[in-house]
């Protein structure tokens, strides 16, 4: 089920009924593979449908000055263009990391499920809410916190995030993210997040290899991080 992930996360920071769940999957959509940096929507773009992530990540990002600045990372069940239903240009690129199978769903069936359902418009308009939450801590961590915590918090954010949709296994997840993709995110330089990196290995916190990011003493990392994860739900 393409939607299966969407629905998951839906249930969990709303709760859905089985009939509301039906109406989700059997929405029309288009599935894709997109590979590695490709663009799947670009910065001015006037999107006509939503994207949804099945399996594999996305992220947004847009050049300001002369450096690339990550604004958000997307994880198997976000639609991170849901707000186009109103305001439709792209303020940044969304480019797949990794590769990535997206769905697409039209703005008219969308606009039409949702004039259907009180109850599923409040749980769309709670997952762009909880879109611009995590943006306020983006932004907060970003000009107020150390490296350290920084990128710990990172991820611990995208372990919370899977661990919403079943991705997480005995504290480990899988993300093709590299050490430029934290840089670009956390507005560091690629040799102070190796540095940062290093660090948290040495201090047990964590195992990075590859793709697989395991964390090692979460309840630690959470307290160097400073993070709760209510603004998730």
């Amino acid at each position: 089920m393409p939607h299966s992930k969407f629905i998951a996360r839906l249930q969990v920071i709303e709760g859905l009924s089985e009939d509301e769940r039906r109406q989700i999957a059997d929405l029309p959509s288009t599935l894709r593979q997109v590979a590695d940096g490709e663009i799947v929507l670009r910065q001015g773009e006037a999107a006509t449908r939503c994207v949804f992530v099945v399996s594999g990540f996305l992220y947004q990002s847009r050049i300001v000055g002369d450096r690339n600045q990550t604004l958000s990372f997307h994880v198997p069940g976000d639609m991170p263009c849901l707000h186009t239903l109103l305001v439709t240009p792209m303020d940044a690129d969304l480019v797949a990391l990794g590769p990535t199978i997206i769905g697409t769903v039209a703005h008219s069936q969308l606009r039409q499920l949702l004039d259907s359902s009180i109850h599923l418009t409040h749980a769309f308009w709670r997952e762009t809410l909880i879109d611009a939450a995590i943006s306020r801590q983006w932004i907060a961590r970003l000009g107020a916190q150390a490296a350290l915590p920084k990128v710990a918090h990172l991820i611990c954010e995208l372990a919370a995030r899977l661990e919403i949709v079943g991705l997480v296994k005995r504290n480990c997840f899988q993300m093709p993210m590299t050490q430029r993709h934290v840089a670009d995110a956390c507005g560091l330089s690629i040799v102070h997040v190796n540095r940062t990196i290093q660090e948290l290995r040495h201090r047990g916190l964590i195992a990075w290899d590859g793709s697989e990011i395991e964390l090692l003493q979460p309840d630690e990392l959470r307290r160097l991080a400073d993070f709760t994860p209510d603004y998730l739900s």
